[in-house]
């Protein structure tokens, strides 16, 4: 027994002595890049075997109303002598319009993860197993920020196979990954591929995320599928694609698995998500910030102001501070730290590595729920002015969390608008935030509506959108 042990010693020096530097590494740190054919040859079926179960499809039906119209309506001729209205048929007609997903199960009483866009509005949802079995779902919550949402099965004391989720900070460009989802309704679909990038924010689906790319073929139906290292954990749900036809184009995204065990324990516990409030802002480190404050290259943010009382100032974080980590990951920019502090708990420390002064200091922050200060004050504005049928509010840290702002922005905000109100005929839109009527700076919702009561012969109005500083001349 000793020499057949010897033996084994022997021959794995042997090979990796045999093998390349890089190679070598690879075999120490558990991951290699494949050299021979009959590596190349490798399956990955067994892993299939062991996480295809735990991907589900989803089918989501909801009634809406349409008006039925004439095929003459195409025509221009018929449109001009006939008219629009003789053209189409009275009265609204009800249809059921049908969408699919994918889902992932996560634990074996029957808790699914998935998108929130696939489930949003429906009246219906139904789940179908690997093995074809239906069931009927019910929504535990969902959160819009993140374009995540939690399903529940009643499996009646039944155990499903479930996916365990990974920490997605480990994953590194270059990973294998596979992508289980039901693309364009054909059915359980498996692709593989590698991580092609991290932390990618700029997609345009959420303010929050912190996006894992990959190469892995995803397409329409993949949405809230899974992404699988080779390990069989769950690393990301897939959740968008960069496409100009409508198919894979080999840039897909995924949310992490750490945002996503963050929203899924916050609606488990109580069927919404507040995410922690820092109580401060900043602005990505430039070249040009980076030149004048000595820095070997363009990293982190800086504090450009610290809320009163908030959990930075406490923390002795200062304006000019710039953040470079936190809890030991870097923060590349002012995105990477928003999602840094949503994947954290309420209640919790978070530990920020600053650059002040040439110098590196450690500061303890509190992770803290986002006041609501000053109160939203809620209002229906009516009457003879611009804002009529609009409900306005005051911004708070913790409006702005909900409208998905940043938390520092203050000022008087529209939430919704009436279809026969001034408001909404005069182009404004829910989500505008009014900063200046006639010259003078709208502070509250009291002030805005004693200033609206105000006579005036015109109305000069400053909204910002967006983030764009827009006019608003009436006469």
């Amino acid at each position: 027994m000793v020499c057949f042990r010897g033996l084994y010693a022997l021959l794995f020096a042997t090979l990796v002595a045999a093998v390349s530097p890089a190679m070598a590494e690879g075999l120490i740190e558990g991951k290699a890049v494949p050299e021979t054919q009959d590596q190349v040859q490798l399956s990955f079926a067994p892993l299939v075997k062991k996480t295809a179960s735990a991907v589900v499809n989803i089918y989501t039906a909801k009634t809406v109303n349409t008006r039925q119209v004439s095929p003459l309506f195409n025509d221009p001729f018929f449109r001009r002598f006939f008219g629009e209205q003789a053209l189409t048929a009275p009265g609204p007609k009800r249809k059921v319009q049908n969408a699919l997903g994918s889902g992932v199960i996560i634990a074996a009483d029957g808790v699914i993860v998935t998108n929130n866009h696939v489930i949003e509005g429906a009246d219906e949802i139904k789940v179908v197993l690997n093995d074809r079995r239906e069931f009927g779902a019910r929504v535990v919550g969902r959160d819009e920020r993140t374009d995540l949402a939690v399903l529940k099965l009643d499996m009646q004391g039944e155990k499903l196979p479930f996916l365990e989720l990974s920490d997605s900070d480990a994953v590194e460009v270059g990973d294998l990954v596979l992508a289980i989802g039901n693309p364009f309704g054909v059915g359980q679909t498996v692709t593989s591929g590698i991580v092609s990038a991290l932390a990618r924010n700029n997609v345009g689906v959420s303010d929050l995320n912190s996006f894992i790319q990959t190469d892995a073929a995803i397409n329409p139906g993949n949405s809230g599928g899974a992404l699988i290292n080779v390990s069989g954990r769950l690393v990301g749900v897939n959740t968008a694609i960069f496409s100009k036809s409508g198919g894979s184009h080999g840039i897909g995204f995924a949310i992490p698995s750490n945002m996503v065990d963050h929203v899924v324990k916050s609606l488990l516990t109580s069927g919404n998500v507040v995410r922690p409030w820092w109580g401060a802002a900043g602005q990505d480190v430039t070249a040009d910030i980076a030149g004048a404050l000595g820095m070997d290259r363009p990293l982190g943010v800086m504090v450009t102001s610290v809320y009163p009382k908030g959990p930075a100032e406490r923390a002795g974080l200062k304006v000019g501070d710039v953040i470079v980590a936190i809890n030991n990951r870097e923060t590349a920019n002012a995105q990477d730290l928003r999602f840094r502090i949503a994947t954290q708990s309420v209640g919790g420390t978070a530990e920020v590595k600053v650059m002040r002064q040439g110098g590196v200091v450690v500061l303890p922050l509190a992770m803290e729920a986002p006041p609501e200060i000053p109160p939203r004050d809620k209002t229906l504005l009516r009457g003879a002015h611009p804002f009529g049928g609009s409900v306005v509010a005051n911004l708070s840290p913790a409006l702005a969390d909900e409208v998905g702002l940043p938390h520092g922005v203050t000022g008087v905000i529209i939430l919704e608008l009436d279809s026969s109100g001034s408001a909404i005929r005069l182009g404004f839109e829910p989500g505008d935030i009014i900063r200046k009527l006639n010259g003078e700076t709208v502070q509250t919702v009291d002030h805005l509506q004693s200033l609206i009561k105000t006579p005036a012969s015109g109305w000069l109005i400053a909204i910002e959108r967006g983030g764009q500083d827009l006019n608003l001349v009436i006469r």
